[in-house]
């Protein structure tokens, strides 16, 4: 073979692997996080089942980084340095302001279709919401669905201003840590979501009889696993399908939904968010 046609092939040859390198899909990697409406090293341990899980379906890894606010969750994923987030309803509806609908929410528990807060006292002449005018309350984050802002609306609802009508209203941070702002007597009444609440019960980390639920509202849309509109859309329908095929009758499945204190996740869409971002908007919490 002549000099020039060796030269020829060999370069057609390096050429061929350079393409094939190109078209080689690097290593993906779904990053993900979660409102920090409980402990790090809770959210960390609720997740890890479910990220081993979606690793597998999704044939990619997944890395759960935590987050130090709600307010880093929405910027997390608005600015892409994250790709999957597990909102409340509240910090859906910043998100989709804050990034002007550049973001999806795919699937929710089954239970985020009528969610609920309690209120919760240790007081006994504490029996209503109107009980609490001139009282101390906890709320948890001020961008906490759950935690302030629904309980805020139904306040509202109640003729009860927290701002004007209550003796001081404090912010915890999270549900947990509202309940123990209350159990030891550091205000007279806190707000926080009925899932939270449920577990600490069953956990034994609060006695029902000496903090007790005085009100529990009606139900509302929340929580739901949100990623950012420019997925693709195969990527979406994987993370989609994987939340659906969750199947509690599994042993193992059943281990993943128990930790999120889930029967089972459904999908959803922004629409279901109206209600909360009219609540937002009517607080005072969200402008337009």
């Amino acid at each position: 073979m002549k000099i020039s046609a060796l030269r020829t092939v060999q370069s057609l040859f390096a050429a061929s692997l350079l393409f094939a390198a190109a078209q080689a899909p690097a290593q993906q990697v779904l990053r993900v996080s979660a409102i920090p409406d409980e402990k790090p090293t809770e959210l960390q341990r609720k997740f890890k089942p479910l990220g081993e899980y979606l690793e597998k379906k999704l044939a990619m890894k997944v890395e759960f980084t935590p987050v130090t606010d709600y307010a880093a969750s929405v910027e997390g994923l608005v600015a892409g340095k994250l790709d999957m987030v597990w909102f409340g309803g509240f910090t859906f509806v910043q998100a989709k302001e804050r990034s002007k609908g550049q973001v999806v929410p795919l699937v929710q528990r089954a239970e985020d279709e009528k969610f609920r807060s309690v209120f919760i006292t240790t007081h006994k002449e504490i029996t209503r919401l109107e009980d609490l005018k001139g009282r101390t309350l906890s709320f948890g984050s001020e961008s906490s669905t759950s935690g302030h802002l629904m309980p805020r609306s139904f306040l509202l609802g109640a003729k009860i201003n927290p701002d004007t009508d209550l003796k001081r209203v404090a912010f915890s941070g999270a549900h947990d840590a509202t309940v123990a702002a209350v159990a030891g007597g550091k205000v007279d009444a806190g707000a926080l979501n009925i899932s939270v609440w449920e577990k600490q019960v069953e956990e034994k980390k609060v006695d029902p009889n000496v903090v007790r639920v005085f009100y529990t509202t009606p139900g509302y849309y929340d929580y739901n696993w949100t990623v950012r509109a420019d997925m693709p859309a195969a990527l979406k329908k994987k993370i989609t399908d994987a939340f659906l095929a969750l199947d509690a009758k599994n042993p193992q499945d059943k281990e993943i939904l128990d930790l999120q204190r889930a029967s089972k996740f459904v999908p959803t869409k922004i629409e279901n968010y109206g209600a909360i971002e009219a609540a937002a908007i009517n607080a005072g919490l969200l402008k337009k």
